[in-house]
């Protein structure tokens, strides 16, 4: 007994804990030293069991009331070596790990403990033999121009993938021939071990987890079932789609075993960056050079849009750099409705370094006329870019 921690400390809790409390300190450190996460390392294991042992005690109140007054005496030296005494009929080992599956999936016991539950069915209570699989999804990543993602294009890719075997429809049983009984399991898809306090039901590495193996396999597609082959798919790119969007088109993944369904194909955009404009949600942003003569004086000039149009827009006489100008619905067109963005121009005032005498002369006189200051005032710093 003076060898045995505290069981508050070796949950990491206080005294006055609630019963969810304990309950979550428990799931943590189960899920962190579990066997099947730890293989052949005996220090997580001998932690797993102590975590457990506390948990079965401190979970229960009534156990917990002894404990609290008589310590490790008051509840037995083999307190949690009892199996599953802590987890009495599975309600509460389903209830502390029930929630798992909200946030990892439904199949989290199967792929992270490797079974069900702990009497060795799904969450739905189902048999696991003879259930299908679905089909794995399938990323497939594609580049396009800033036009080509504005204003839609059909695609064309080539993927290559799993699916069912046409001569035996995806069961991998030759012609004509039957299945039996899977010798390792007997039937029941799964093989159990015991394993610290756990017995531990794992999907059968023979039939997996079907309970059945076939008699003879199908040549074409050597008993898997399934058949790589290369597809080619067209996709009709919607205007408006963005960079990092995924596009989802169901049943084109990969088949899934034992004639399940197929999985789906998602295909990522990225949009490549254009030497001229940026896109902002659905407005385009460009910039343009002006003279210091057209923003004195005003002008009329020609800017290109993203669709390969030539705009007239009218710069204002007294046009100061870095204004924006406005063209209406000249931008990215909205995905999946009605309607364009703008195409907005950042104005750039282009400062002649190559005057002539002449000119020189020209702009002193006129400097001189208007008075400029040699001390011109600070400008507010949320102007200065």
């Amino acid at each position: 007994m003076a060898n045995k921690r505290d069981f508050y400390d070796v949950l990491g809790i206080d005294r006055e804990a609630t019963k969810d409390e304990i309950k979550k300190a428990y799931r943590k450190l189960a899920i962190k030293y579990h066997p099947d996460r730890n293989p052949n390392d005996n220090e997580a294991e001998e932690k797993f069991k102590e975590a457990t042992e506390a948990y079965e005690v401190l979970g229960d109140e009534q156990r917990r009331k002894v404990y609290d007054q008589f310590g490790h005496a008051g509840v037995g030296a083999g307190a949690g070596a009892g199996g599953f005494q802590g987890f009495r009929n599975g309600a509460d080992f389903e209830d502390l790990f029930g929630g798992f599956s909200d946030i990892f999936g439904s199949d989290i016991f199967e792929s992270f403990f490797g079974f069900g539950d702990i009497f060795g069915r799904g969450r739905t209570g189902a048999s696991r033999g003879g259930r299908v699989q679905r089909g794995s999804d399938i990323r497939y990543d594609t580049q396009l121009t800033l036009e080509e993602a504005a204003f839609g294009k059909k695609i064309e890719i080539h993927v290559e993938r799993h699916e069912h075997c046409k001569d035996c429809g995806g069961t991998g049983a030759k012609e004509g021939s039957g299945t039996i009984t899977c010798p390792q399991c007997g039937g029941t898809g799964q093989v159990r071990r015991t394993q610290g306090f756990f017995t531990i039901a794992s999907t059968c590495s023979i039939c997996r987890g079907t309970g059945n193996v076939i008699k003879d396999s199908c040549p074409s597609c050597k008993g898997n079932g399934l058949i790589a082959k290369k597809r080619k798919i067209v996709v009709d790119i919607d205007p408006g789609i963005e960079n990092g969007n995924a596009l989802r088109l169901a049943g084109e993944g990969n088949a899934g075993g034992h004639a399940g369904p197929s999985g789906d194909l998602i295909i990522v955009i990225h949009v490549k960056q254009h030497p001229h404009f940026l896109r902002r949600g659905n407005d385009v942003l460009c910039r343009t050079q002006i003279s210091v003569f057209q923003a004195l004086l005003g002008a009329d000039i020609t800017v290109p849009t993203l669709d390969g149009k030539k705009v007239k827009i009218t710069i204002p006489a007294g046009t100061q750099s870095g204004k924006i100008l406005r063209l209406r619905k000249e931008g990215i067109p909205y995905l999946k409705r009605r309607g364009r963005g703008d195409q907005l121009i950042k104005v750039t005032i282009n400062i002649p370094k190559d005057l002539t005498s002449h000119e020189r002369k020209v702009m002193a006189e006129l400097a001189l006329a208007r008075k400029e200051s040699d001390s011109p005032p600070l400008m507010p710093v949320n102007r200065i870019e």
